[in-house]
């Protein structure tokens, strides 16, 4: 079997299905990936067993055929190439594969294609489509808040829930919530899955090419999408999600108003002399002003920045874990944030503005403890 591809077009499909690719795995071929060449069209799957991913484009070839290619020495080889057409010549008997380029040639082991771990394909799914932009903005405003908890299987993937009034996405590590509701994606029935983390950062790399519609169909093992030229595939988190409503505080008596960019900044550079084991930060409200400081009493470490704000309500001191609360101000997109607080030892809400109708996020983030 032999084909010629340009060397810059496949390295780009490679990367996109690269992070499948486990390096501790038991089965020696799912360290590669699968090439599988049908007349003028080269399909590249990876795959850990939990979550698989293919791509393809076009080749030079009138043949057809499967062989499994070892994915480091390939993407190693081609990254240090220059952009040139790669012939491809796989021996059908040995799986050897032979690249010669335009000063070289290269030779590596492969295997069988055939011997490769069978992908999942779509069996008694329902279905829905998705804009690639609302997508990748769940994912972005929302990865950083799924649990690697395993000991709680279902708050290590994003909750997504559908129905007839659109979709909610919820994620939360127990310190921090996302919840992220868009009108326009619905179905007539209810139904509810958990996408796990992996698949959430494969999907967000892939997702950062132009806009298009996302293809998203399930059933109560798989999920399965698709857009462009890519297919992905993950094994849902069977688990059951826990119910979010009882932690959001719904009387909140107190508003606050800030510039998002002067608040991240602040928190940066204050973030600098907390303690390294709580990162605690005190943030004090009075007036129309916010006082946010942290000290490491060990180290004799101290910083305090004032800034000016919208405040509404009764003085107040509460603290904040700030690698928390950075994470969370990194996603926001909007010049400014609301925040809903109460008392010292609940949690508060921190609400982006948007000027999208069909969209509402809701961060949450639960306070610590102040020293006295």
């Amino acid at each position: 079997m032999k084909f010629i591809v340009s060397s810059d077009n496949l390295l780009k499909q490679l990367k996109l299905v690269n992070g499948v690719i486990s390096t501790n795995t038991v089965l020696p071929i799912l360290e590669d990936f699968l090439f599988k060449v049908d007349k003028g069209k080269l399909t590249i799957f990876a795959t850990d067993l939990e979550t698989s991913m293919s791509t393809e484009l076009e080749i030079e070839s009138q043949e057809s055929g499967l062989v499994a290619i070892p994915a480091r020495i390939l993407t190693d080889t081609l990254t240090a190439l220059p952009d040139q057409p790669l012939t491809f010549d796989i021996d059908e008997n040995t799986f050897s594969v032979e690249i010669t380029t335009q000063n070289g040639k290269y030779k590596m082991n492969g295997e069988n294609g055939e011997d490769f771990p069978k992908i999942p394909v779509p069996e008694e799914v329902k279905g829905l489509s998705i804009n690639s932009l609302v997508l990748s903005d769940v994912i972005s405003k929302s990865l950083f808040a799924v649990s690697n908890d395993e000991l709680r299987p279902a708050m290590t993937g994003l909750y997504c829930n559908f129905d007839k009034d659109g979709a909610t996405f919820v994620a939360t590590d127990a310190h921090r919530l996302v919840r992220y509701k868009h009108k326009e994606t619905k179905l007539d029935d209810h139904n509810n899955f958990i996408i796990p983390k992996k698949a959430l950062q494969l999907l967000k790399g892939a997702l950062a090419n132009a806009e298009t519609q996302v293809d998203i169909s399930f059933n109560s093992s798989n999920a399965f999408f698709s857009f462009g030229n890519i297919n992905l595939i993950c094994r849902l988190i069977d688990a059951k999600y826990p119910d979010i409503n009882p932690v959001i505080p719904l009387d909140n008596p107190y508003q606050l108003n800030i510039d998002t960019k002067s608040f991240t900044s602040t928190l940066r550079r204050i973030t600098n002399f907390a303690n390294k084991s709580t990162y605690q930060v005190k943030l004090k409200l009075n007036g129309n002003e916010m006082h946010v400081s942290a000290e490491d009493l060990d180290f004799s470490n101290e910083g305090r920045e004032r800034l000016t704000c919208s405040y509404s309500g009764e003085d107040l001191e509460i603290g904040f874990n700030a690698r928390f609360l950075l994470e969370l101000l990194t996603v926001i997109d909007s010049e400014n944030i609301n925040m809903e607080l109460s008392t010292p030892s609940r949690a508060g809400l921190i609400l982006p503005e948007t000027d999208d109708e069909n969209t509402d996020i809701l961060m949450l983030i639960m306070p610590v403890m102040l020293n006295t």
